[in-house]
């Protein structure tokens, strides 16, 4: 009997994912822990190994199609599981079988394939329609049938073609002008239903307040070159990344989650800071562990190390796992200000935004200074407003004294 690779339970609650790449063929001898498939979680890109060594078989699914977890991967032979062969037998042969009749040809609208991709939902869907899966038209991706494609079949006196497969850059037109439709990635759905769980979950609040950062942007100049002689590309989100650590550790509510079911606040004893990364494909959150006990050398090394593989989709699950609190800065974009959406099942996150040379009045006088608005949202389930507006200036404090920063570690 063959085996079954089925799509494993990659943990943090991802229960599908999409087929990026097959690493390989049909026909092909594999060994155990050999890279497999490519495939697009919520989280991130990952190599799914070969979990034993055999000969590949059949693959189930086509680059492009989503797969849900414990569904059939691929079916390959493993050592002990091919098929016994014929012993000898003082036993008669059984009588030969009448020819069965030469099978009808399809027509063209419902092509002949072996195996039919569904889904289970379809499948059961199909049973209680009564619909025969082998005989509806697929117009799902990557010849998979829908649970439209049943309802169609069952409702059709016959099969009917397939509508046309929308494409990227379909053009079209609605009631009021032309349109163009464009399917959302798996990554683009990921964060579309994440952002709506977040401000389902959480009872939002954003507290703003601004920093003088003169003097950090003064250090940041004198430190940067001394820096790139380390080899480390010195960014201001490394002292932005410091100075939440240290502002953490004075607000620990801050840094929990919350336990409805239980009744609880959890209480996070560690630091491990989400960094928000802005990618081609979505916005991706890698977490550097321990920021409270890194150097500001080795936080600026990992920021860029973790920022180049996020935009390459090269982080493992682990990388995308564990934080405590997220940081994102839109400085470099530019923006007055917005109003940024915790990272279930985070309490707060904070936004830095675009530091600017502004008029302000310093002991009566009027000088220019550099400033820079900062955004701390919370979710006031856990968190009162007093406590938040605490915690940011607090963090104002920190980012307009950035010696201590370098006191701190």
């Amino acid at each position: 009997m063959a085996f079954e690779f089925r799509f494993p339970d990659v943990g943090e609650g991802i229960h599908e994912g999409r087929i990026v790449e097959w690493l390989v063929a049909e026909g092909e001898e594999v060994r155990v822990d050999q890279p497999f498939v490519k495939v697009e979680t919520d989280k991130a890109v990952v190599d799914l190994p070969a979990p034993k060594a055999g000969k590949v078989l059949e693959l189930r699914f086509r680059k492009g199609d989503t797969i849900r977890v414990g569904e059939v991967l691929a079916l390959f032979a493993v050592e002990g599981d091919e098929a016994p062969q014929p012993t000898p037998s003082t036993r008669p042969p059984a009588p030969a079988l009448p020819a069965a009749p030469a099978p009808e040809v399809p027509a063209p609208s419902v092509p002949s394939r072996g195996k039919v991709l569904a889904t289970p939902h379809t499948r059961a869907l199909a049973r209680k329609l009564g619909v025969d899966l082998a005989s509806v038209v697929p117009t799902g991706k990557g010849g998979k049938v829908t649970d439209e494609d049943v309802r169609r079949a069952a409702a059709a006196p016959a099969p009917a073609p397939p509508p046309p497969s929308p494409v990227v850059g379909e053009t079209g037109e609605d009631p009021y002008g032309p349109v163009e439709r464009k399917p959302l990635s798996h990554l683009r759905k990921v964060i579309a239903e994440a952002m709506v769980l977040s401000k389902r979950t959480s009872a939002h609040v954003t507290h703003v307040d601004e920093a003088d950062v003169t003097d950090l942007h003064a250090l940041h100049a004198r430190l940067k070159p001394l820096a790139a002689r380390e080899g480390v590309k010195l960014s201001l989100t490394a002292f932005f990344v410091k100075a939440l650590a240290a502002m953490l550790k004075a607000h620990p509510l801050l840094n929990a989650s919350f336990d409805g079911e239980r009744g609880e606040i959890v209480l996070k004893r560690y630091i491990h800071m989400g960094l928000a990364v802005d990618t081609p494909e979505g916005l991706i959150v890698p977490v550097i562990r321990h920021a409270d006990r890194k150097g500001l050398l080795e936080v600026a090394k990992e920021i860029e190390d973790l920022a180049l593989r996020a935009r390459e989709r090269r982080l493992s699950l682990d990388e995308l796992k564990g934080a405590s609190f997220t940081l994102t800065n839109i400085g470099p974009i530019g923006g007055l200000i917005a109003t940024p959406i915790i990272h279930q099942p985070e309490v707060a996150i904070c936004a830095f935004f675009a530091a600017k040379e502004r008029p302000v009045a310093r002991d009566g006088q009027v000088v220019v200074r550099r400033m820079m608005n900062v955004a701390l949202t919370f979710d006031h389930r856990l968190i009162d407003g007093a406590e938040g507006a605490r915690a940011a200036a607090d963090l104002v404090r920190l980012l307009e004294t950035p010696e201590f920063l370098l006191l701190k570690g």
